[in-house]
């Protein structure tokens, strides 16, 4: 399976964001605030970067951080511990 990674692609008209298609999958685009969340292969990211950067509707590309944040959470407790530490207060 194919890693992936998000590309935030900041536009200044909305009717360019089609043409995003063809560097990767759009996720979702925001009407109000004018950027474009797309989808490709990490091992591509760099190019297709500088790809999207050059194009004259577009004002700044940023790399999302997500697959480099760690997603495991220590001293997490069970349901059944959290329920007990509810009965103590009182609840």
């Amino acid at each position: 399976m194919q890693e992936r990674q998000g590309l935030i692609v900041y536009i200044y008209q909305l009717k360019n964001a089609k043409s995003l298609r063809k560097f990767g999958h759009v996720h979702y685009i925001s009407r109000k605030l004018k950027y474009v969340v797309l989808y490709c292969n990490r091992d591509e990211i760099s190019y297709i970067k500088n790809k999207i950067q050059r194009l004259p509707f577009v004002k700044d590309v940023v790399e999302s951080y997500l697959p480099f944040v760690k997603n495991e959470f220590e001293n997490s407790k069970s349901k059944k511990e959290k329920e007990e530490f509810d009965y103590r207060i009182g609840l």
